[in-house]
């Protein structure tokens, strides 16, 4: 069905397309079944303190206001990952700011956090009743005078309704955010965070959203102060507002984080450089070009424990999770492994 819808959708403006998108899923009749596949217990993921049916995630910017996350478990994802979720409701940088590279099975976006804002999201997600397992990303706005106070907000208003919470400091859109990744400033950030932690009585894993664009040097630092602060898992990797020599289409030079297969072998070297240095202590779950089984089981013999896609949604339509787990399992068995998990690092 959707190589018919597809031509349609994308002789919309993306941006307008995504929208749609979200409306139909507002009201997706679809049964879960249908996106089951045989042989699934092969794929599950004991992690976080919880037990993922699957390892294939959609990521975060997706779903960015919480208004369709239940309709997406349904279409056979492990987990769903909403927001970028701010303080305050924010539009976002001006329009248009998605932009297709279709040559490239790419995404260019600079939206910006634009989300409905903490309480209304909040309230969204009470009202639906997740059926799944649900992370949600928070960060900050663009007008804040506090970044970290922002941050602290986010923790306080989602930890007792969220499966996890990631950190997200690793936008390209959001002017300073990256600057987190410096070891001070991740430290003081981190350690305001677990202190809250304390004063809630929570435990609630939080997570660490990394920057492709980082240097190699800060790899060692970050998983120190990762190590220290009890992080319980790492997303390698956001967007790359670098990385454009090799791709086709026009709109290569627009400003923007750039998403799709360009950024899978990136994503996944930077997976492989943290999971030798981290020795096993923290899980990483891998982003970046996953549009098949094959660049999945990449992404998890080079280290990663779960996997999430959004750029690959967008191409390849409601059935790419399916489609992935199914091709996995041929993977699995015809390697002779029992369990995804077995398969994690086998390549490093």
């Amino acid at each position: 069905m959707f190589s018919i819808f597809k031509p349609f959708l994308f002789s919309l403006d993306p941006e307008a397309a995504h929208n749609l998108a979200i409306k139909s899923l507002k009201f997706n009749p679809l049964p879960k079944k249908i996106f089951e596949v045989e042989d699934e217990q092969m794929l599950n993921v004991n992690l976080l303190g919880k037990k993922f049916s699957n390892p294939i995630g959609l990521a975060a910017g997706f779903d960015k206001s919480a208004e369709a996350f239940n309709s997406l478990l349904k279409l056979g994802f492990g987990f769903v990952e909403v927001g970028t979720v701010t303080p305050k409701k924010q539009l976002g940088n001006p329009k248009p700011r998605i932009f297709r590279l279709e040559d490239d099975d790419a995404l260019i976006n600079r939206l910006g956090f634009n989300n409905d804002g903490m309480e209304i999201i909040k309230n969204r997600i009470k009202l639906e009743k997740k059926e799944g397992i649900l992370g949600i990303n928070i960060g900050p706005n663009k007008d804040t005078k506090n970044q970290k106070e922002d941050f602290c907000v986010g923790l306080k208003k989602f930890y007792d309704i969220a499966d996890y919470i990631t950190i997200n400091i690793s936008s390209p859109n959001t002017e300073g955010l990256r600057d987190f990744h410096e070891q001070e400033k991740l430290i003081d950030l981190l350690s305001a965070l677990n202190k809250i932690k304390e004063d809630v009585k929570t435990q609630i894993p939080l997570l660490l959203k990394i920057s492709p664009d980082i240097k190699y040097d800060y790899i060692s630092e970050i998983i120190d102060v990762a190590n220290k602060s009890k992080i319980s898992a790492i997303i390698l990797t956001n967007t790359t507002n670098a990385n454009r020599d090799r791709l086709s289409s026009k709109q290569r030079e627009e400003r923007g984080g750039l998403s799709g297969e360009p950024l899978q072998e990136i994503s996944t070297n930077i997976i492989k450089k943290f999971y030798k240095k981290l020795d096993g202590k923290i899980p990483i779950i891998g982003v970046g070009g996953i549009n098949s089984g094959k660049s999945a089981y990449e992404k998890i013999i080079a280290g990663a424990s779960l996997l999430q896609i959004y750029t690959g949604l967008v191409y390849k339509g409601p059935t790419v999770a399916k489609d992935i787990k199914k091709e996995l399992i041929e993977i699995l068995k015809s390697e002779k492994i029992n369990n995804i998990e077995d398969a994690v690092g086998k390549g490093i």
